[in-house]
């Protein structure tokens, strides 16, 4: 995921962004979560949610061919590895191919991994995915019969794809999909056929609307001042209009939204309120410089800064925080050990989960190598959390050098009495102290805590 262009955009307009950002962050202690009145995620059960997992893909292989790269394997390792969550990418173009025509092969094959993913306990999120706009430019998402350019011109960037993003023909055809009414429809009806196939699917936590929208900068305009415009005159609106067509098919799955891309460089995203009862914040956790090729450098405090922007939307719309994609493509750098122990961290401090990019099996972007085995300081992702408390979290951390994690909560007095720790791996001794609480295990890498209605009860977990 190069981003060598946007970087080269920002740089002028971001040090007095960024410094300002800074300067608001307050400091907290790593694994704190959100603050008790911050909203929080929830499943069926009215449990508090923690999702830790990876996005799951196949961006190669289309038509008949669709999907085919995703395997049982994907969700078996990581429910064995401790992670709960998914954030499958799926593709208009494959959905709808003709206008109007909707693929129910394809269907049938995100329900397979859908299956998959029931079977190992993995919360999945559908994704509607576009890099640069879709098949039009030699990518995939937006359908080419939905893509407009007004003949405006384009040009590939074999060496930058994010650079194509800037191209006059990409950034109308955003363009016209946020403003052209006969677009607005096709996209609402698209995830009304992908929330009425799914709605009761029992893997299904949510749908992210559209992966990474960007849009069309307007002359003498700088980055951001064209991000918070377009986040906020455009993609707000957009927002609600799906909200609208999925609520009249699904009542209960959670909404990720997401803002522009430029919410990685510490801009505060322009986006407005999203009118449902369960949105989720969606932003992703890509710095440029690190994209590019090089090392985290702790000084510069772009954790800190993209904290601080990141989490102004949630405090003003109440809403809990899911990162949707992060992680850089060069894990083995001299200090990319101390960037994985600062992003989560500061990850555990103001979300409610998050999906590292990407779950597959060699080199680049992957987790894990062909063997499975974690590549050089992803196994920093793998950690003890609570899945699902049943009750009021009032603290919850991990102490990544002592090798402790620490839950305290109170017991729900009515619904669910079971609240579920994962473990990352074998060799962590679980204790419990308070409300009576009895200790089970639940399959490999997962136990399962009960405790008396109302109880202050307290897990430890410590490896060794």
């Amino acid at each position: 995921m190069l981003r060598v262009t946007l970087a080269a955009a920002l740089a002028a307009v971001l040090l007095p962004v960024s410094a300002a950002q800074a300067d608001t962050a307050h400091p907290s202690s790593p694994g704190t979560p959100p603050t008790a009145s911050a909203p929080v995620l929830t499943d069926e059960h009215g449990r508090t949610l923690t999702l830790r997992g990876w996005n799951v893909e196949d961006k190669g292989n289309r038509g008949d061919a669709a999907l085919s790269a995703i395997t049982e394997r994907h969700f078996r390792d990581l429910r064995a590895k401790g992670f709960d969550f998914a954030r499958l990418l799926i593709f208009w173009d494959d959905l709808e191919p003709s206008p109007g025509r909707y693929s129910r092969a394809y269907l049938n094959k995100i329900e397979r991994v859908l299956d998959w993913a029931d079977r190992y306990d993995i919360h999945v999120v559908l994704d509607a995915h576009q890099d640069v706009f879709g098949p039009a430019f030699g990518h995939r998402g937006i359908p080419e019969w939905a893509t407009r350019t007004d003949g405006l011109p384009f040009q590939r960037h074999p060496e930058d794809w994010f650079a194509e993003y800037f191209e006059p023909a990409v950034q109308r055809a955003f363009t016209h999909l946020y403003e052209d009414e006969d677009l607005r429809q096709a996209q609402a009806r698209m995830w009304k056929v992908v929330a009425d196939r799914f709605a009761h699917h029992p893997a299904v936590l949510g749908y992210d609307v559209i992966n990474e929208p960007m849009g069309e900068l307007r002359e003498g305009e700088d980055l951001p001042t064209a991000a918070r415009r377009i986040e906020r005159e455009q993609l707000t609106p957009m927002y609600n209009r799906v909200a609208d067509a999925i609520r009249t098919e699904d009542r209960d799955a959670w909404l990720f939204v997401e803002p522009t891309p430029i919410v990685g460089e510490g801009v505060p995203t322009g986006l407005g309120r999203v009118d449902d009862r369960k949105v989720v914040y969606a932003p992703h956790f890509y710095n440029t410089a690190m994209e590019a090729g090089a090392d985290y450098d702790p000084s510069a405090g772009w954790v800190e800064t993209y904290e601080a922007a990141v989490t102004e939307y949630p405090r003003t719309y109440k809403v809990p925080v899911v990162v949707g994609e992060w992680g850089p493509l060069n894990n083995s750098l001299p200090n990319m050990g101390p960037f994985y122990r600062d992003a989560m961290a500061s990850l555990g401090r103001y979300s409610s989960g998050w999906a590292g990019y990407v779950w597959c099996y060699g080199g680049g972007y992957c987790a894990v190598d062909e063997k499975g085995a974690f590549r050089t300081n992803k196994e920093a992702t793998a950690e003890p959390y609570a899945e699902a408390v049943a009750g009021t979290v009032r603290s919850s951390a991990f102490d990544a050098a002592a090798g402790v994690y620490r839950l305290t909560y109170d017991a729900a007095r009515r619904g669910s009495h079971a609240t579920v720790i994962s473990l990352p791996s074998r060799g962590w001794r679980v204790g419990v102290e308070g409300g009576r609480a009895r200790v089970r295990s639940d399959g490999p890498g997962r136990v399962v805590v009960t405790a008396v209605p109302g109880s202050r009860v307290t897990v430890t977990v410590t490896r060794g």
